[in-house]
């Protein structure tokens, strides 16, 4: 059986961070959060890495990975852009903010066929969640819908610094996925705990509850289901220029269709950066594993 394959999620234009935070230096040597993750990923198996990029840095972002990837693993390119839509779909007048992260994992079709997990270009996983994923794809039959989630406790994956957005996820007693909701205003309290803003209304969360960072995996048959699924999402939601098509309901997708999801709980402490005030805090933590010699002081000789 083919290799999994990792498709990491660069496309995010950085709007509270303030910048292209997947290019942004955050190792002891210029590395990027992103090249861990692959660093890890390449350790733990993966034969192949796909970026969902934008066409209007592609040249920067390939004159930065490219060089890194050579002779490593193989790599692809594709591009998620606001008319990138299934055949008969147009982008509305209305339409600027991008479709969202199952919109960005559907670009990848073209160059999947088999088993793989999805990566945040800003989200720092650790190694052991990596090869807990791979292990498990590993054993997939590619030619039937199967999906898995590597879940995290929220408290550890909060930011001081401002909201985020997690999927919050429900797990039976036999470890599978019960339900995933995708939250976007979820926000740290000062003590203890953590809520979330919908409409105004708060709603408390102890701070234990798991949640996706978007490592999920799938077989490719998942394709067919996403663009299904993203015709109705369109067909709905095209008049509000704001709503996306989250990568979380396409693992629910699944679940309801009576397929078991395991949730494969990582023991790592995930760190990211959703806000500018984040990079010091990532940068210690990096330097902190280098020393520890988790990692190598120059990631890529």
């Amino acid at each position: 059986m083919n290799k999994p394959s990792l498709v990491v999620l660069a496309a995010g234009l950085g709007s509270r961070y303030g910048s292209l935070k997947q290019m942004d230096h955050f190792g002891p040597s210029g590395e990027t959060v992103v090249d861990y993750a692959i660093y890890d990923a390449i350790a733990a198996g993966f034969g192949k890495i796909v970026f969902v990029i934008r066409k209007h840095f592609e040249a920067e972002f390939k004159e930065m990975f490219g060089p890194k990837m050579e002779g490593k693993v193989q790599v692809e390119y594709v591009y998620q852009e606001l008319d990138a839509l299934p055949k008969g779909l147009s982008v509305p007048e209305s339409r600027e903010k991008p479709w969202g992260t199952a919109h960005a994992v559907m670009m990848a079709a073209p160059v999947i066929n088999e088993p793989f997990a999805i990566v945040n270009a800003d989200d720092f996983y650790g190694r052991s969640s990596f090869q807990k994923i791979h292990d498990h794809l590993s054993t997939l039959n590619n030619e039937e819908l199967s999906a898995c989630l590597v879940g995290f406790v929220l408290e550890n994956t909060l930011s001081d610094h401002g909201r985020v957005s997690r999927g919050i996820c429900q797990v039976d007693e036999n470890g599978n996925l019960k339900e995933i909701i995708e939250r976007t205003h979820i926000f740290k309290k000062e003590n203890v705990g953590a809520y979330f803003e919908d409409e105004g209304v708060k709603t408390e969360l102890t701070g234990k509850e798991i949640v996706s960072m978007n490592l999920m995996g799938f077989t490719s048959v998942i394709f067919e289901q996403m663009e299904e699924a993203f015709a109705k999402f369109y067909k709905e939601q095209s008049g509000h220029p704001k709503a996306e098509f989250f990568i979380p309901t396409t693992l629910d997708n699944v679940r309801k269709s009576g397929i078991k999801v395991p949730v494969l709980m990582s023991e790592e402490r995930w760190f990211g950066v959703t806000y500018k005030e984040d990079k010091p805090i990532a940068q210690r933590n990096l330097n902190q594993l280098v020393e520890k010699e988790v990692y190598p002081h120059k990631l890529w000789p």
